[in-house]
């Protein structure tokens, strides 16, 4: 019997962990437990998340609770390391980016413990983004490094220089979005009629939501553009407080649930995020997506799919949204191996050693 051990770091690692868990319980040979590394209270784990994704909670909460880097690096490896002196794992499975997946990461390799890197050969090439040293990190400790494309997959083998580490995978979002499409749910939004075109925009990055200079050029044309098309935006605390304060023309609304989203996102007219995620459920749906960035981690969005880049820039978010709102974008197909059966993959390589 395998023993696994699978490390969240936040709220997004759970919808890419719900369809490892479900395949792992069904397999022969295998046995897991789920940790998180924030508190047991942490209120972006509402009991809704785990229902819409029909997955068990974490069986082991680490307390880690901090908004310095480096603090949640240092509490994340002493918190982690008692966990498995109490709990050996055969497999420790990490998930994105976060400083919370390198400090597990650390710690699994000081422990003598194989260690898979989940979504790995994701590359911005901004050695200044702290997310960038993580991934570095990760990927060159990790015994397995499960890749969703042919780029990421590139970048793995090459940096790591052992190919037979490297496994092309596929995308596990896409699991969790077959999975769950059939159940998705429409939201009930006071004074919105979600019969019309209506735009989604979604915001979350520090950088971007710090410059507000440019947050609220960006906010202007956008809203200047879309006209009477209302752009709805499911936003959390920090991220409404200041796009409220900037545009008074954007339709805030609380953060929704998994499904809900997911039916909001899957039938919007088109998507304005700063989020790599939104932007590939976005290609999976077929719905037209406007990156804010600069660069994208999830380059088949763009090569293949609905995604296009802006830059930063106001000028280049008009020019986008007008050939949305034209019915002009770009034609689109789904990627390699976005097929829903990654995380099958992953368990049987895992159980294959």
């Amino acid at each position: 019997m395998k023993n696994v051990c699978i490390l969240a770091g936040a709220r997004p690692n759970f919808v890419k962990v719900a369809p490892l868990i479900r395949a792992l319980q069904k397999a022969d040979g295998a046995c897991f437990e789920l940790v998180y590394a924030g508190p047991a209270d942490d209120p972006t784990l509402e009991d809704s998340l785990f229902d819409d994704l029909q997955m068990p909670r974490p069986t082991t909460f680490l307390g880690v609770d901090s908004v310095s880097l480096n603090e949640i690096t240092s509490s994340v490896m002493a918190e982690f390391d008692a966990y498995l002196e109490q709990k050996p794992a055969d497999v420790v499975i990490v998930v994105d980016d976060l400083a919370s997946t390198m400090a597990a990461a650390i710690v699994t390799k000081k422990r003598g413990i194989k260690l898979a890197h989940l979504v790995a050969g994701t590359r911005s090439f901004d050695i200044n983004m702290p997310k960038e040293i993580n991934r570095l990190v990760i990927d060159a400790l990790s015994d397995y490094l499960f890749t969703a494309g042919v780029k990421s997959n590139s970048v793995a083998t090459r940096e790591q220089g052992e190919a037979s580490q490297t496994y092309m995978v596929g995308n596990i979002l896409m699991d969790t979005l077959r999975f769950n499409r059939p159940r998705l749910r429409r939201p009930e939004l006071s004074g919105i009629a979600l019969d019309e075109p209506y735009l989604v925009l979604t915001l979350n990055r520090r950088a971007l939501l710090a410059d507000e200079a440019r947050l609220g050029e960006l906010l202007n044309a956008l809203v200047e553009s879309a006209g009477a098309t209302p752009v709805i935006a499911p936003l959390r605390a920090k991220a409404a407080e200041v796009v409220g304060r900037l545009c008074s023309s954007v339709k805030i609304v609380p953060s929704l649930s998994y499904l809900e989203f997911g039916w909001l996102t899957a039938h919007a007219k088109g998507i304005i995020t700063d989020s790599g995620n939104v932007a590939e459920e976005a290609t999976f749906n077929g719905v037209p997506c406007i990156t804010l960035n600069s660069y994208t981690e999830h380059q088949e969005t763009v090569t293949k799919g609905t995604n296009v880049l802006v830059d930063g820039s106001a000028e280049k978010l008009s020019e986008a949204l007008q050939t949305m709102l034209h019915g002009e974008w770009k034609t689109s197909s789904l990627p390699d191996r976005w097929d829903g059966r990654t995380a099958e993959r992953i368990v049987q390589i895992l159980l294959s050693e």
